[in-house]
């Protein structure tokens, strides 16, 4: 080993500028030193920390294959082979884990610990008496100047003692400090070798010792075992190659072979005839969900046929729910308003009809004819195909759609029975009520034969149609939608309400009275229940405007008034107890031809979600509307009382001008009659004009007072 540079202590008491250039060498390689040590040590750190993580994940790898057998595995079985390999691997790679443990532990004694010596004490001493001996080199420099400070002619032995004490203590501190801070780095340039040395010494011998353990426990027995693993895997690796090859022949034969069942349309029925005798099916249909009184949405369900039964299972559920029995039920095909393929399944007791829809006619077919052979219980005998076939005819007969509701209810319009037929079929959907009060209900609240309006129609349409006679014969145009010309848009301008909702017309029909509290509640029942025994689901949308004078419903597209309802013949107005989207009101309307008897018409509508809202907003335009009225008659006969009371002062008046004018009168009557003392000298011709005057005024005078008497 070469020499080692050494700074001289003999020269730390002269300080020379010689001696202070070779320090700043030292200091020098010192601070290279230390910048070097330092990414040794992150280097040398990140390696005992990397082998704390492969011990701690080696442990665990050893504690996950052990607990393999506690897995709950939905296809792993029992696999005897499997777990006992496992729990050889575990053995061995335990014993891997406690040589790593052991080699962890070697690296921080032999590796990380005399590095760290180096690094936080050798290190940091020199930089402490580094600081320590530029403090004192500091303090001598301002003691000497001091010194050489003294003057001469001002001679002071107390200062001069003083200063030589402060010479003397930092010149001995300076040159104690600096040969300790020589001596530190003298011992600097043999620590940084034993430092930069010993850590790799410890770091090949803990490897060494920890491949002596792994040669001791990996023995031949363990070599010849994993031969045998690595023979395993490799077939099992052949195994699955031929078997994603097999995989990947057949993907390219089904998709040849069911090209044409992509297109959701019918097939070819040469090629893909109607299977008619099936007991079971399965398959994704959509099942109409009714959301409202009138409402429905569809969802997309997977049903199947289970025995006797329909059952249907959303994606993501475990097991299937059952949806209807199918025994003894009855199917057919129905017309939708809004889908196709649709059939529909009936309870045998007719208390729940299922409306499904299917992707294509030969699915629908089908459906119906495996439903049909279902009902009959053919899936219970032993030759159910056979059994099947004989029952073919009776599922094409059910494939045949139903008539609509609009043929239906042609061919019934011309019979007065049909009409009874439909009364009592209206009372028996709905709340289900005793006979006897669905008889009252009827008989009491609903006006016999009254047919039910689902469309929009105004209750005083025969008032239009004579007064679009009485136009056309004047010339005049009128106004389908039940308004006069007459009527100016100024009738709710001017009000003090207004008020905007949307409803949707469920129907009308005519009462027999309308003070009755649960007229509004019947009608619902029964415009509802005819609209679902007929499949009436469309509705007509109109924008509800409230105002003190009345009712108007407006079209949302064309901002045309469709009816206008006078709010002085809106008798009541309710929601339903139960739901509160459905509101109605009773309409107290003229007959036609002007006679005195009126009929009552209840209107039902469906709301957003607001109908207590839009009862509340007609009672509050009633309260209005009547509070008006009140002011509007109190200002008129407040206004007769001021008129009353002007004429009360004009008599009076007229009274006190006579009564004034009749004390005038008697005064000029007394003046004149006292004629011994009038002056002599006075002429005749004045007397004279004076009893003339005084006559005229005293015939005024007369006439004036009987003409107030008569007055009075």
């Amino acid at each position: 080993m070469p020499g080692i540079e050494k700074l001289p202590l003999e020269e730390t008491l002269e300080d020379s500028p010689q001696t202070r250039s070779l320090l700043g060498v030292f200091e020098e390689d010192t601070a290279a030193i230390s910048n070097y040590c330092s990414q040794l040590y992150e280097a040398m750190q990140r390696i005992y920390d990397a082998q704390n993580e492969l011990s701690a994940a080696t442990h665990l790898t050893s504690r996950l294959l052990k607990e393999y057998d506690k897995q709950r595995f939905p296809l792993g079985g029992d696999d005897e082979v499997m777990s006992s390999t496992l729990q050889q691997f575990a053995k061995v790679i335990d014993e891997l884990s406690s040589c790593h443990a052991v080699l962890s532990t070697q690296l921080a004694d032999a590796m990380m610990f005399p590095i760290t010596q180096f690094k936080e004490r050798d290190l940091k001493e020199i930089l402490t008496l580094k600081e320590v001996f530029q403090i004192a080199s500091d303090d001598h420099d301002t003691a000497i100047n001091r010194y050489s400070r003294l003057s001469k002619r001002r001679d002071n032995d107390k200062v001069r003692a003083e200063v030589v004490e402060d010479v003397y203590t930092s010149r001995k501190k300076q040159h104690q400090t600096m040969m300790h801070y020589f001596c530190s780095l003298n011992m600097l340039q043999y620590k940084k070798k034993t430092a930069l040395l010993e850590p790799l010494l410890g770091y090949m011998q803990a490897q060494i010792s920890f491949f002596k353990l792994g040669s001791e426990n990996l023995t031949q027995q363990w070599e010849d075992f994993l031969g045998t693993i690595g023979t395993s895997v490799q077939n099992v690796r052949r195994e699955m190659e031929e078997e994603v090859g097999q995989m990947q022949q057949t993907i390219h034969e089904m998709e040849r072979s069911c090209d044409p069942l992509y297109v959701p349309c019918d097939p070819d029925p040469a090629h893909s005839p109607v299977c008619r005798s099936l007991t079971r099916r399965q398959g994704y249909l959509y099942i109409r969900n009714k959301t409202g009184l009138v409402s429905s949405s569809w969802e997309r369900q997977y049903f199947f046929t289970q025995g006797g039964n329909l059952m249907q299972q959303g994606r993501g559920e475990v097991a299937g729910g059952l949806v209807t029995d199918l025994d003894n039920c009855s199917v057919m095909a129905v017309d939708s308003d809004d889908r196709r393929f649709c059939f529909q399944v009936t309870s045998f007791d007719g208390k729940k009809v299922v409306t499904l829809q299917a992707e294509s006619r030969k699915e629908c077919e089908e459906w119906i004819a495996t439903i049909n052979n279902i009902s009959k219980r053919i899936y219970l005998s032993e030759n159910a195909e056979e059994l099947a076939a004989r029952v073919n005819q009776t599922a094409l007969e059910a494939v045949t759609p139903s008539p609509s509701f609009q043929q239906r209810h042609e061919s019934m319009r011309p019979s007065s029975k049909g009409r009874t037929a439909r009364a009592s079929s209206i009372s028996s959907v709905g709340s289900e009520p005793s006979p006897a009060l669905s008889v009252l209900s009827l008989d009491a609240l609903v006006a016999p034969e009254t047919p039910i309006q689902f469309d929009i129609i105004s209750p005083v349409s025969e008032e239009n149609s004579a007064q679009s006679k009485s136009a056309a014969q004047s010339g005049r145009r009128s106004n389908p939608f039940g308004e006069s010309g007459d009527n100016t848009p100024e009738d709710s301008e001017d009000s003090i309400l207004h008020q905007l909702f949307i409803a949707r017309f469920l129907g009308s029909m005519e009462v027999k009275t309308a003070e009755s509290t649960d007229i509004i509640s019947e009608t619902m029942r029964q415009i509802l229940a005819a609209r679902a025994i007929h499949n009436i689901f469309r509705m007509t949308e109109s924008h509800l405007l409230v105002t003190c004078d009345c009712l108007k419903l407006i079209d949302p597209q064309t901002q045309v008034t469709r009816l206008r309802f006078p709010l002085s013949s809106v008798v009541q107005c309710s929601s339903h107890q139960d739901n509160k989207r459905l509101f109605g009101f009773v309409l107290q309307a003229a007959a036609a031809g002007g006679r005195g008897d009126s009929r009552a018409v209840c209107y039902i509508f469906e709301s957003n979600n607001d109908g207590e809202k839009i009862c509340d907003s007609i009672g509050l335009a009633k309260q209005i509307a009547f509070h008006s009225e009140m002011d509007r008659k109190a200002a008129e006969k407040r206004k007769e009382q001021d008129k009353a009371k002007e004429k009360q002062q004009e008599e009076l008046s007229k009274q006190r001008q006579i009564e004034k004018d009749l004390e005038e009168q008697s005064r000029l009557i007394a003046a004149s009659s006292r004629p011994a003392n009038a002056p002599a000298a006075a002429p005749d011709g004045q007397f004279l004009v004076l009893s003339s005057s005084q006559s005229e005024d005293s015939d005024a005078g007369e006439e004036g007072k009987k003409r107030g008497e008569s007055e009075a």
